[in-house]
Formats: structure tokens, sequence, C-alpha cells
């Protein structure tokens, strides 16, 4: 069965594609279309087309549309688990848990829609009253990452149709399953045609032909750091709204008076969970003098014990890396630590299971500093670096010390240092005793410097990406 991409309503065929399991990479998920440059400019005129009617529908039309989406996934999450972690790799449980995501964001926004409201004001001048509202910005682009091939699509699609936008979606080229069954589930739900538009395919076609649209008014992009500057410079050309998600390269520290148990839990969960393939994973780990010798005596001795295995098998703990490419950048990279002159106390190694798939055991260096590639630059997999700083003053200054800004990390029992923490770490998100990895559906998500731009995503705050405020004044 040829999976065809969704423009204005009806199902299209196209060149097709095989979705590749990297479990096992004899096992095809699924064949998907890829759409052309005429497929997407003409999913764009449906959107544009699509945007009137939409924009003004009675609010209980949207309300029920996202509500069945979203309760259709929730009871399909085993399945569409299934189908996400054949696809992209992360464990079934990890998978089943992105789904469940999806299907809580999708309800939350169906609230959201009949939670919309504005202000009303008076003027300081004498008999005017001003009414301040919120409407859709338009036709939104969609571009999605790999990584979390479900989840991410969700929280940008059900937003931008719950404020009255239209959609057209663009998923990452190599795990297009998930992104289109979220869309299926969509159009059955009741999706109008045009509403929301799928068009699968590479980013060379599909996704430069929306950067160079004039009716996306727009877009938002997760992704690469070198991708998101051609949205940027895309968008600016089109005097389009653009936001961005691009990555971190996050730290976790690790104090004195920590927690042994916690901070290791903590550090695992951050560093090698979902293979590390995580844009909030930590690849840093800051640890002081007094704690470091037993932290990594310890985080080795948990290493050790996870289990590298095919996604959908019970009792695997690490699933594997999405594919050859991305298996190459993180062994080129563990070379590289290697040769900067970190030592490699963990790992490393490529496995052989008992199907062919891109299999890693996770990696840990020690004796890293904080000018090291391995240090500065996103790696996206299970790789992760100690760094031994004196104390608390110079664990904070070494985790500022980076272009990205997205999720920061602390294990402490200090209250004094979790709060200067919270308050002094130049992150988007910030951690105490948790993973720097793992944000609720209802609340926002987002980084600072080179990690995002724009708006931030998820729960009430999206209504300042896919929305435009509008002022207006009557004379009584």
């Amino acid at each position: 069965m040829l999976h065809k991409n969704l423009i204005a309503g009806e199902w299209v065929a196209g060149d097709a594609s095989a979705n590749i399991n990297p479990s096992n990479t004899h096992d095809v998920v699924g064949e998907f279309a890829r759409a052309n440059a005429d497929d997407v400019r003409a999913a764009i005129a449906a959107a544009k087309s699509a945007l009137p009617a939409w924009s003004q529908a009675p609010i209980l039309i949207r309300h029920a549309i996202l509500k069945k989406t979203g309760d259709e996934i929730l009871a399909r999450k085993e399945e569409l688990g299934r189908l996400l972690a054949r696809e992209e790799g992360k464990t079934l449980p990890e998978a089943i848990g992105e789904v469940t995501r999806a299907g809580q964001i999708f309800d939350f926004f169906a609230g959201e829609v009949l939670r919309l409201s504005g202000e009303t004001l008076p003027s300081v001048r004498p008999g005017v009253g001003i009414d301040i509202t919120r409407e859709p910005v338009g036709v939104v682009g969609v571009i999605t990452p790999w990584n979390f091939p479900i989840a991410i699509p969700a929280w940008k699609i059900a937003p931008a149709l719950a404020y009255g936008n239209t959609v057209v979606l663009k998923p990452a080229d190599l795990v297009p399953g998930s992104a289109w069954s979220l869309v299926e589930i969509l159009h059955r739900a009741g999706a109008p045609a045009g509403v929301v538009n799928l068009v699968m395919g590479r980013g060379s076609v599909v996704g430069q032909t929306m950067l160079d649209s004039p009716d996306i008014n727009a877009l938002t992009f997760t992704g690469s750091a070198a991708t998101g500057k051609r949205v940027a410079l895309a968008s600016i050309e089109h005097n389009r709204k653009f936001q961005l998600e691009m990555g971190g390269k996050n730290p976790f520290v690790v104090l004195d008076d920590a927690d042994l148990e916690v901070a290791v839990e903590a550090a695992v969960n951050s560093s090698f969970f979902s293979t590390g393939q995580r844009c909030t994973a930590s690849s840093r780990l800051i640890v002081t003098e007094g704690i470091h010798d037993r932290f990594v005596a310890a985080l080795t001795r948990r290493l050790g014990g996870l289990v590298v295995d095919d996604a959908l098998k019970s009792g695997t703990h690490i699933g594997p890396v999405v594919d050859e490419g991305q298996l190459r950048q993180d062994t080129d990279y563990i070379d590289m630590g290697r040769q900067e002159g970190a030592r490699l106390a963990f790992g490393g190694n490529r496995l052989e299971r008992a199907t062919p798939g891109f299999y890693l055991e996770p990696a840990l260096f020690t004796e890293a500093t904080n000018q090291m590639r391995i240090a500065r630059e996103e790696i996206f997999g299970p790789v992760a670096a100690v760094i031994r700083v004196k104390d608390y003053d110079e664990a904070l200054a070494v985790a500022n010390d980076t272009s990205f800004g997205l999720s920061s990390g602390i294990a402490t029992t200090s209250l004094k240092h979790a709060t200067h923490f919270k308050r002094n770490a130049e992150a988007g998100m910030v951690m105490v005793n948790l993973p720097t990895a793992g944000v609720d559906f209802h609340v926002p998500f987002g980084g600072r410097k080179g990690s995002s731009f724009g708006p931030r995503e998820q729960g009430r705050y999206a209504a300042e990406f896919y929305t435009s405020v509008k002022t207006a004044y009557t004379l009584a």
C-alpha cells in the first residue's frame, strides 16, 4: 500500500519511498509518496483557499475536530506507539509515551478553542471603546524533524488549527509514518478539504518550495541550526512570521551535595534515553570535584546495566540510532573526542544484535573540557562528556558557556544553589533534580541564544505565534 500525500482533501500519489525500521533494516514499515514542487504549490493554494471559511468556522466545529483527533490518538496509543518505535527506533514505552503526549496536546488545544479571549479597554478619549482580539495569521507551514515524529507535528498543528489557521505539513523524510497517521486521523475527524495538507518528501524539494512561497504566512520549524538559518532568511524575504527550534548542547550540573542516586538517574535519562536523540538531551555533565569520582563510577556501573537492542523488544532500555548517517556522525564524534584528549570511560562501540540495525553502545567521556568539539557541538546521539569543575560558581559559568540555551539542569540538595541556578542558567527551561529532557504538554517549550527564535511553543503561549493581535476602536 502506498501512503499518499493529502492535498485539498484528496489523497495524491507520488514517487514511492521506503520507510525502514532502524532496529531491523529488513523490515519495511511502509511505502510513502514523495511530493514534487507542483504538489507543494497545490497544497499551499488549497490551504489559502480554505482559510476564509476555516478562520470563521464556529468554535464548536474546531473544538469537535481537535477533540475527536485527540481521543482517537489516545485510544490507539499502543498501535501508533508501535509504528513510531518501528520507524524511529525509540523504545516501545518511550514511543507510547510520545503518542500519549500527542493525544494530550490535541485535547488541550480543543479546550483552548473554547477559551479564546480578548480585552475590552476604555480609551483615553471620552466616548471611545477599544477591543483587542487575536486573529489567525493565515496559512502556516509546518516543518518537523525525525526524532519526535508525532509529538512535534501535534504541538504545531493543534494550536495552528485551534486558532483558525490552515496548515501545510512537511514531516521529516526519514520518518513519515507517524505524521501520515496523524493527518489521516484529522482528515477522518472532519477537517475540511484544504485545512490540513500533507506533503511528504525531501527538504530540498518540499521544504524549499515552501520557503519560496509568498502564500505561506507563517512557518514553524524544528531541526538543525543550519537549516533554521535558511528558514529565517527566506521568511524575511517574504515578510513572513517564523519560529525556529534548533537544538541544544545542554548542561547537567552535579554538585558535591547532590543525592548521588538522583543525580545518576537524571543524567542517564537526560543523556542516553531515546538514544540521546533529543534536542533537550544533556551531553555535558558538569561535576564538582568532591563528587566527581563517585559520580563517574556510579554512572559507569549504571550504563553497564543498560540493554541496547530492538526498540520493540521487552526489556530494551536504548534502541538503535535512527539511520546509518546519524550512526556515522555519532562514531565520528567519538573518534574526535579521543583525538581531543578526552578519556572514553565507557562504551562507544557499534553493536551487533539478532536483527541488522544501527546499534551503538552509549559512550561516556571523562576528563573533557568545555572547549572540546564534543562539548561545543550538538552530537544528537548517546554520547556524553563529563567536565570536572571546582565549585558551583565554575559549574554555572561552564554551563552557560555555550552558543545554545534550550535546557539546563542541576542536581543539588541546596535550596540556595537550586534557586540561584534557576535564576541564572541561560536557558529557556531549567530542571532541578530532574532530567533535562521531558516537558509537560501544557507549558511553554523553547530556548534562548542559538537554540530558538520566536515565541514559545505549547501551552497558552502558542497563541503568540499562531495569532495576530488586532486593536479596534469604536465611537459610541
